[in-house]
């Protein structure tokens, strides 16, 4: 199993803060990698909420045709932080030369475009990068977007972020997802590392998608270019959100209804159960098999937690006022918020989705079986 941690934070929390509550969780998760999704940004990053920020890893070669592609494409770099870390990796962990993130500025001729022209553009470029290093892993690309960064490595959490100096000023977030990874499924790939990115939106799962296969199809025959990669079943959590808002137009309330919908019996018994039967249908190659809890942030920088219909791994929710968390177990919790308000810790069952808002003011809750908000 892995262990997720994501925390919501009116002030800029330092990333060691998601580290340690992954690695108070340890005996849940192997050390075989982390996984770290930045928004909401603080430090110097706070000065370009609007410019896109590449996250990646690259050799030395990769370095230079990265910024001969860029040139090419005329980006320019507005500011940049770079790590090569001169020390031993820790062991497990690979050795790379850099670790760079950069805040470019957008080319001229793109001034004019709509922004859903814009982000398709950025998706384009980030899925070119990644392809131009994917033979020699001369660039690993985790993120092309603004008020983004993302960093993951092979390894133990608390050994990569002490090695990489995760605790620097620079990368502070008011919104931190944090995974430490247990890849059971699949060989170890910097790329099955949790947590996964589209477009703004990110999530991380804790469990296994036995019905990866169908959805993976289903997703790909969209003919969207985003929806692709899959190296992990728990990617296409992530594309799922992504679908949903951006192609079916919906809303987080229905999230659990195309992923988990209620049984035929319980639509029977809903007032808006015809509505979801038809969506229930239009929408079943969608139907995940879990078990899975996921958690995931939006580009409203709202973080949620849900679980499938079986409701077998652990979840918690709790905080205060300006400043919650979302944990595997409520370890992790105590050690991010221990004066937190323990009446409001909340665990979300099978029919529910929390969602914490960015005025981060009270955990959101619904349930399936209420009437809809907003019928569609």
């Amino acid at each position: 199993m892995c262990r997720l941690f994501s925390i919501t934070s009116n002030d800029p929390l330092s990333p060691m803060v998601a580290i340690r509550a992954i690695d108070v969780m340890k005996e849940g998760h192997d050390g075989s990698g982390v996984g770290l999704f930045l928004t909401d940004l603080g430090g110097e990053f706070q000065n370009f909420k609007d410019e896109p920020i590449l996250s990646g890893i690259f050799s030395n070669e990769g370095l230079k045709n990265l910024d001969r592609f860029m040139i090419d494409q005329d980006f320019m770099v507005k500011y940049k932080l770079s790590i090569k870390p001169a020390k031993t990796p820790p062991p497990g962990t690979p050795k790379r030369d850099n670790y760079v993130i950069r805040v470019y500025e957008y080319p001229a001729e793109w001034e004019n475009l709509s922004k859903e022209e814009v982000q398709f553009r950025l998706m384009m470029v980030q899925l070119q990068l990644r392809r131009m290093g994917e033979q020699d892993e001369s660039m690993l690309i985790f993120s092309f977007w603004p008020d983004v960064i993302m960093i993951k490595e092979v390894g133990d959490p608390l050994a990569i972020a002490e090695y990489l100096g995760l605790d620097r000023k620079e990368l502070m977030a008011r919104v931190i997802l944090s995974q430490g990874r247990q890849n059971t499924n699949y060989a170890i790939n910097i790329y099955a590392c949790h947590p996964f990115f589209i477009q703004g939106m990110a999530s991380a799962t804790n469990g296994e998608n036995t019905a990866f296969v169908p959805i993976r199809e289903f997703l790909t025959s969209r003919n969207f270019p985003g929806y692709t990669g899959y190296n992990s079943d728990s990617e296409v959590f992530t594309h799922i959100l992504h679908y949903m808002q951006n192609k079916l137009g919906m809303g987080m309330e229905m999230y659990k209804h195309i992923i988990t919908p209620l049984k035929d019996t319980e639509l029977d018994r809903h007032p808006n159960g015809q509505w979801l039967r038809n969506l229930k249908q239009s929408c079943r190659p969608l139907i995940i098999d879990g078990p899975n809890c996921v958690i995931g942030c939006l580009p409203d920088k709202s973080m949620f937690m849900v679980q499938d219909s079986k409701k077998l791994r652990p979840g918690v929710v709790g905080g205060r006022p300006g400043l919650f968390a979302f944990s595997s177990e409520m370890c992790g919790l105590d050690a991010a918020i221990p004066d937190r308000y323990i009446n409001l810790d909340y665990q979300p069952m099978k029919y529910e989705t929390v969602l914490v808002s960015r005025e981060r003011q009270e955990i959101k809750k619904w349930n399936q079986l209420e009437p809809l908000t907003h019928p569609h």
